[in-house]
């Protein structure tokens, strides 16, 4: 497919889970998307292939958030569909249950890297484009938090918990910073949802065994957090930033 869009879209970490589920929701409100994926080239090409079977415009390029070029190269290919005008920081790791005394260096590195390091580069590249202050014309940004940054993550990852309430403090920043040049920044938190991600962690029966004990009596789904962050990017969301909405079914 040819030509740009006026609505363009990075969506990191979009090729599964909530991310997927992201980038399938913007394509169908008329967004091109640029997703971007570490590993699994398969996965991130069936949703740009879903995308362009509805008529959409996508494209999936393979970036590790916490390398910089990797970042420029994914912004890269983002512009050549368009402007951006929206940003969905989702890209994140997590790893498996481990207390405080017994943390490596590497698996912080790691984790702060990614979830932290990584949001901050995207935003980076996003403001540089969407900003009035740098000829752009406005746009949302979305970060992905958690409710484990409330929680703690005690005896299971702190430095996860620690990496997600760094960006509660980076989205209220920049959401003030950037307010007047045309930029909204929100994020959400989820709590329990079936996705992937608790396998990655060493929990593969972590929804099964947790979903029925949180206040609504299950688990959410990719979708149940997608609908809320394209909502946050949606123009319905005008007078909203610096929020922070949990998706957690009451937890």
């Amino acid at each position: 497919m040819t030509g740009t869009s006026e609505k363009v879209a990075v969506v990191t970490g979009g090729s599964r889970g909530i991310g997927r589920a992201v980038a399938l929701l913007l394509a169908e409100r008329g967004y091109a998307v640029c997703l971007s994926y570490v590993s699994d080239a398969g996965a991130a090409e069936a949703v740009v292939s879903a995308i362009e079977a509805k008529g959409g415009r996508a494209v999936a390029v393979r970036s590790d958030v916490g390398v910089e070029t990797d970042v420029l190269a994914l912004f890269e290919a983002a512009d050549r569909l368009g402007p951006v005008t929206a940003l969905v920081n989702n890209a994140g790791v997590v790893d498996v249950a481990c207390r405080v005394a017994d943390v490596t260096a590497a698996r912080l590195q790691r984790m702060m890297t990614t979830n932290v390091v990584g949001s901050f580069l995207c935003a980076r590249e996003a403001v540089r484009r969407m900003s009035t202050k740098h000829g752009g014309k406005g746009g949302a940004i979305v970060n992905l938090s958690s409710v484990a940054a409330r929680l703690g993550g005690p005896g299971q990852y702190v430095d996860y918990a620690a990496s997600k309430g760094a960006i509660d403090t980076f989205t209220v920043g920049l959401a003030r910073e950037v307010a007047a040049e045309g930029i909204r920044v929100n994020a959400v938190s989820p709590g329990i949802i079936d996705t992937e991600i608790h396998a990655s962690g060493g929990q593969p029966d972590r929804v099964a065994r947790m979903g029925p004990d949180q206040p609504m009596g299950r688990a959410g789904t990719a979708e149940e957090v997608a609908a809320p962050i394209v909502w946050l990017l949606s123009d319905e969301a005008a007078y909203t930033t610096a929020a922070n909405i949990d998706i957690a079914g009451g937890r």
